[in-house]
Parts: structure tokens; sequence; C-alpha cells
């Protein structure tokens, strides 16, 4: 069960932009935050919603996606997120936000795939121009931003060819492809 929500978990980067995310339900993915372990149970991440397509309009363009396909922009205006969760670090709290930052990613993304939606993570942010954008005070460091929609694309897991061949791709009908490397390949050893 928890192995096949695992591989429906991909990162998606193409939606259907008329779905809409209710409120409530970005709030029920943000506790599963909420409820994920955290380092020295500091609980320093707090979060912004977006799902307004004014504020939407302000989330997009400071996001870069999909690195690997280098003649796609991101996608077009129809098949945009429909939502956002943007997280942040409070440095008030803690400076080091790299392994509850993961954690929380991944309980928001693993429960908006139960719901039947699905997610991207994006680290490639124009950090600042999203503060301005958002009025976020500097006290707040933009760890993530999770794009999260109805998806309309299909991402297919398959083996990598060779160790190096690790690039994602779209083929003639855009199916997305993901190589992952073999079990046997990341196993260093078993003591």
């Amino acid at each position: 069960m928890i192995k096949d929500l695992i591989r429906r978990n991909r990162s998606y980067r193409r939606f259907d932009n008329s779905h809409k995310i209710p409120y409530d339900s970005l709030r029920e993915l943000i506790d599963f935050a909420r409820l994920s372990p955290s380092g020295a149970n500091l609980q320093s991440l707090k979060f912004i919603i977006s799902n307004s397509s004014e504020t939407n309009l302000k989330v997009f363009p400071q996001l870069a996606w999909a690195g690997y396909l280098k003649d796609w922009d991101g996608p077009i205006e129809k098949e945009r997120p429909s939502a956002y969760i943007i997280i942040l670090g409070d440095k008030n709290i803690k400076n080091d936000f790299s392994c509850d930052c993961g954690i929380a990613a991944q309980s928001i993304l693993l429960g908006a795939t139960e719901k039947g939606l699905g997610g991207c993570m994006i680290g490639s942010i124009k950090r600042e121009e999203l503060a301005e954008e958002l009025s976020i005070d500097f006290q707040f460091e933009i760890l993530l931003v999770i794009a999260l929609g109805k998806p309309v694309e299909t991402v297919q897991i398959e083996e990598t060819k060779s160790p190096d061949d690790i690039k994602y791709w779209r083929d003639e009908k855009n199916i997305h492809h993901v190589p992952k490397r073999s079990l046997n390949e990341i196993i260093l050893r078993e003591l």
C-alpha cells in the first residue's frame, strides 16, 4: 500500500488549472507536515498557502520548471498549478532546515497523492523576488515551493540504461519518463 502511494507520487508539472483545490484540503496537507518528525522537535517550518488566481500569478514566474527539459519553459496557462504551498524556515527558531523540509514536503505530496492530486517540489526559485511579491518577512527563509493540482500528464518510472542516464525526458506522446537507478546499484553493501 505505501509502495503504491510512493510510486504514484511523481513530480508532476502539468495540471488541470480549472480543478480548484479547496483551502481546507491544503490546510490538511500542511497538517500532515505538522505531524511529521522534526529535528529536536523544534518545528521551525512555516507555510504559506496560495490557491487564488491572483496570488498564483505572483508565484508562478518566480519558479523554474524541469531543468533537464531545455526546450520547455514550464506549463502553459491552462496547465499551471491551481495551488502552491510555500515552505519557509523560521530563522528565529533554527538556521538549518534541510532534513525537516524534505520530510514535510514528502508528507504533503504523499497526502496530495492519496487525494488524487499531484505536485512537484520546486527548489529553483527566485527567492528575493518571491519574498517581495508575497511580503515575506526577513526572518523566514524560502526553502521550497510545492506546486499542486490535478495532473494531466503521465509520468513513467523506468530503470536507468547506464549509471549516467538519470535525466528525465518526454517522448513524442508527451509521456514524462523518469529513470531510476536499480536497487542493487544504490545499496553499497550489506553487512
